[in-house]
């Protein structure tokens, strides 16, 4: 009995121990870290975009989607305005366009065309025609101006007196017209000399007519006489404003007031040029269609006229 307990009380102090040493091995344990919490997501900073419509124009916030647009209405550059003329002119193959109201531009043509409107134009003198290259001799000769590039030895081709100059820059076309006595037309002057007040998509018309203009379709493949095609005269009796020649007009390329486009082309870089020519097609002999050209270039389809 008394070998038997002290086998037990043995057995009983070595549990005792393992249990304290246990014990003190957990107390002692380093803490598990903490787990790390996941950020919550965040909303995207605002951006601020610039408005300019109303009397309180300042940035506003918007969110940063992605989607369409608005890109601002172009503000017009304002016209030269021309000098209104009182009465008729006393010079020749001149044709007098009394003041008013005409229809302005298209809504269904190209984007510089838009938007179609009202506008008033003082009274003034348009030449008929063209300026010819018999005409434009007295003056190389009369200035001692530069004649165009393809003339020999200060004269035209053979043959040509009577078709209408080309190889001339705005700046040329500008000094025969003061030289003259006249002016290069605004593009509002030429687009109404060329449709009267109804708005007409060609001088004769709202159909096109091949039979009426040296366009593509003539076949001509250069430029006519002046005053070949009689039947496609203008409300006003001024011919050749569709086809034979590009003309030059007075005003830098700009849009029309209210249009919502704005182009690359728009500002104080390039003149307006009116009316196609021999190499263009139907569409292009429009009376609204306006074209963009460096003022100090001249081309073989480019002429011009006069008004004052």
């Amino acid at each position: 009995m008394p070998v038997r307990w002290k086998a037990r009380a043995k057995t009983w102090k070595v549990c005792l121990a393992a249990s304290v040493v246990a014990a003190l091995m957990i107390g002692c344990a380093p803490e598990a870290p903490p787990d790390t919490p996941t950020p919550l997501p965040t909303s995207p900073p605002l951006q601020a975009t610039a408005t300019t419509s109303g009397s309180t124009a300042g940035p506003t916030a918007v969110p940063p989607t992605v989607g369409p647009t608005h890109t601002a209405r172009p503000t017009s550059t304002p016209r030269p305005a021309a000098t209104p003329t009182s009465g008729p002119s006393s010079k020749p193959n001149t044709v007098y366009i009394p003041g008013g109201e005409f229809i302005l531009g298209s809504d269904n043509g190209l984007e510089d065309e838009t938007p179609q409107q009202e506008a008033t134009l003082g009274g003034y003198n348009m030449d008929i025609y063209p300026v010819t290259n018999a005409e434009y001799k007295e003056f190389v000769e009369g200035t001692g101006h530069a004649a165009p590039r393809t003339w020999k030895d200060g004269n035209y081709p053979e043959g040509m007196a009577d078709h209408p100059v080309i190889w001339v820059n705005w700046f040329d076309a500008q000094a025969y017209c003061e030289w003259a006595g006249k002016r290069l037309p605004t593009e509002f002057e030429w687009e109404k000399a060329a449709r009267g007040e109804d708005g007409r998509m060609y001088p004769w018309g709202n159909t096109f007519d091949a039979a009426k203009c040296n366009s593509k379709e003539s076949g001509s493949k250069g430029t006519s006489p002046v005053g070949s095609y009689p039947a496609g005269a203008s409300p006003y009796g001024v011919l050749d404003m569709a086809g034979n020649v590009w003309e030059w007009t007075a005003d830098w390329y700009e849009p029309y007031r209210g249009s919502l486009y704005e182009l690359s082309r728009y500002g104080e870089t390039y003149k307006v040029l009116r009316g196609g020519s021999w190499f263009d097609g139907q569409d292009a002999v429009r009376t609204t269609v306006r074209k963009s050209f460096d003022p100090n270039q001249g081309f073989s389809t480019i002429g011009f006229r006069c008004a004052e």
